[in-house]
């Protein structure tokens, strides 16, 4: 098997085969999607797909490799020129944030964590509330996020907050649950470590924010897809950890939808403190049946002590809900005179 980058985001790996060739594209970007393509001779025919996991895998298979070299460069250069046009998002410009690294006793490794604070942090004696992210690498959603919420600022549309986000080392296996269906775990090598990551956050990242920077007690966390999972289970879960929740096209099938089939059950367990909750939904099926469902819950449930809002959002799909929707979801849930 031979192995060849190409270039920062993708590695080329040409396993031999008798009587065809299978390239096999390895996408190095933390957010992913999974991409088959066949090149066929004569027709040239290309063939794309993606599964809505969001796996990270471009599969080109060349059969009839006596096809004219020629045509086969051509085929072979349509395809990743596909790839990387299809499956690229735009890269936001970095903002001027920190970043350091935390040595995690509860998860056994070190995470990298970036911090932005706004833009009269330092010029003031004010503290702040924090929004958590996972997906927090500079390569991952941070920069985005932290773009959006400076904007949100100076046009008065939110209040000033802290945005920590930790970036990501095995993301399935921190942001999954405990699962009894065989299918779920084969996602990643290992699943079902959030219980030991939220630990993580709640033991040891919560109490280095808060030597570190001027916090005011408030906290809330937002993610998307598996993260959306992590942060409805934590709401369920763990409900008094956060102030406010913001999740997009959670990934609620997990476990055979266990969220929402026990969420009357959990919502038993919220805090009387007012609590937030923002979700979406796309038009994804294998998301938005739950997120429907979840929202006819909480509707019928009707609790004094969470305030809730769904964006049902059937015009977009799982890989465009988050940026299409993330000023709407930090307006609701952070609006001035409004925490």
């Amino acid at each position: 098997m031979g192995a060849k980058v190409l270039n920062s985001k993708f590695v080329l790996i040409s396993p031999p085969k008798k009587n065809f060739i299978r390239y096999l594209f390895l996408n190095l970007t933390p957010k992913n999607s999974f991409w088959l393509a066949s090149v066929q001779n004569r027709n040239l025919q290309l063939r794309f797909s993606a599964t809505s996991q969001s796996t990270e895998t471009l599969s080109v298979i060349l059969k009839k490799p006596r096809m004219n070299k020629r045509i086969l460069h051509l085929s072979f250069l349509l395809v990743f020129l596909f790839l990387n046009c299809t499956n690229s998002k735009p890269k936001a410009p970095i903002p001027a944030h920190d970043t350091f690294k935390i040595l995690s006793k509860i998860i056994g490794e070190t995470r990298v964590i970036n911090v932005w604070t706004p833009e009269n942090y330092k010029s003031s004696t004010e503290k702040f509330p924090v929004l958590y992210m996972a997906d927090g690498g500079i390569e991952e959603d941070f920069p985005h996020i932290a773009n959006t919420i400076s904007k949100l600022i100076k046009s008065n549309k939110i209040t000033p907050i802290i945005l920590v986000g930790i970036e990501n080392t095995q993301r399935r296996r921190d942001l999954t649950g405990f699962t009894e269906v065989a299918e779920d775990k084969k996602i990643a090598p290992v699943v079902g470590g959030s219980e030991k990551f939220r630990a993580f956050i709640n033991d040891e990242l919560f109490p280095e924010i808060e030597k570190k920077y001027r916090t005011d007690g408030k906290k809330g966390i937002i993610g998307e897809s598996a993260s959306g999972l992590f942060v409805t289970e934590t709401l369920f879960l763990k409900p008094e950890m956060f102030d406010f929740y913001i999740a997009f096209d959670p990934s609620l099938w997990w476990n055979n939808h266990y969220l929402v089939r026990n969420a009357k059950e959990n919502l038993k367990n919220l805090p009387q403190k007012e609590i937030k909750f923002w979700f979406a939904g796309s038009d994804a099926k294998d998301v938005s049946p739950y997120t429907n469902d979840l929202a006819k819950i909480l509707k019928a449930e009707n609790l004094t002590n969470l305030k809730w809002e769904y964006s049902d959002e059937p015009k977009e799909k799982h890989t465009t809900i988050f940026r299409a929707t993330k000023e709407k979801a930090l307006i609701w849930t952070l609006k001035k005179n409004d925490r």
